[in-house]
């Protein structure tokens, strides 16, 4: 028993720009990383003025800053991601999942259920 039986004459549709979208977001994943953390290394080697607090303080923000952005453009990049695939799977063959023949489906039997006629 094949558990994935293909609908009988049911045409794929070609893939778009689904594709494009999923091939680019590792690309796109690494640099949007890199921006922040290029952010966050750069604010290092600036010559901050005031008292070593004061650029300790102002560096663990832009430190926290570039934390948060990057894990917002993750989440942003994964919704993409998961929406790409869905629709990439949308796309695919369509599944015959229960092809049995209905024995009364020309005089459905009248439901046995005692609330199902009256309301």
């Amino acid at each position: 028993m094949n558990l994935f039986n293909i609908w009988p004459g049911f045409q794929k549709t070609p893939a778009g720009l689904e594709r494009v979208v999923l091939r680019k977001l590792p690309k796109a994943l690494w640099l949007g990383s890199a921006l922040p953390a290029l952010v966050a290394l750069l604010a290092r080697g600036y010559p901050w003025s005031g008292s070593e607090m004061d650029v300790a303080t102002r560096i663990q923000t832009i430190d926290i800053l570039a934390i948060s952005v990057v894990v917002f453009y993750w989440t942003m990049v994964l919704t993409v991601a998961i929406g790409a695939f869905i629709v990439m799977v949308m796309k695919g063959p369509a599944y015959v999942a229960d092809a049995y023949p209905l024995e009364n489906a020309d005089h459905p039997a009248p439901d046995p259920r005692p609330e199902a006629g009256t309301r």
